[in-house]
C-alpha cells in the first residue's frame, strides 16, 4: 500500500479533475481519451489479484486503512461502492465522489486510495444506502 497523505490526495484529485474545454467531435475523441488514460492509471495502481478481478468482473475489493472493513468497488462513478461482511456478503452501498466531471477510472483510484488511506474520512462525506444489489456471486480475493 502506497502512503498517501490528504495533501498528496487532494493533488492527485487536483491533478484528475483538469477539464480541457473542446468542441464538436474533438470533445468525443478527447473523453475517449481521457477513459482509456484513466483506465490505465487504474489498473497500474491495482495490485495483481485487483486488476484480474476488475479485468474479468469489472469490480475490485480493497480493504479500508481504519476498520479492516472489505469494500467492493464497482465500475461506475456513483453509489458504486458495496460494503462486504466477513463472509463476503452485501452489507450497504456507498457513495463518495471528488469534485469535478471525471471519467469512471479517476473516480475509482480515487476512492481506492481515499478508502485505503483514510476510510474513516472518506466514509464521514459518504452517503449510505440499503439498496438491494440483487443476487451476485462474490469473488474473494485474497
Amino acid at each position: 500500500m502506497l502512503g498517501v497523505g490528504l495533501c498528496g490526495l487532494a493533488l492527485l484529485l487536483s491533478a484528475l479533475s483538469l477539464v480541457v474545454a473542446r468542441s464538436g467531435s474533438c470533445a468525443t475523441a478527447f473523453r475517449f481519451e481521457t477513459k482509456v488514460r484513466a483506465e490505465t492509471l487504474l489498473k497500474e495502481w491495482l495490485s495483481p489479484e485487483q486488476r484480474g478481478c476488475y479485468e474479468r468482473f469489472r469490480y475490485f475489493d480493497v480493504v479500508g486503512s481504519d476498520t479492516g472493513t472489505r469494500y467492493r468497488i464497482h465500475h461506475g462513478t456513483q453509489t458504486n461502492i458495496e460494503e462486504l461482511s466477513h463472509t463476503g456478503h452485501h452489507v450497504c452501498k456507498w457513495c463518495f465522489v471528488p469534485e469535478g466531471d471525471l471519467v469512471a477510472g479517476d473516480v475509482m483510484l480515487a476512492q481506492k486510495i481515499a478508502l485505503e488511506t483514510n476510510e474513516r474520512g472518506a466514509l464521514s462525506v459518504a452517503h449510505r444506502s440499503f439498496v438491494s444489489m440483487g443476487h451476485r456471486p462474490h469473488q474473494t480475493i485474497s
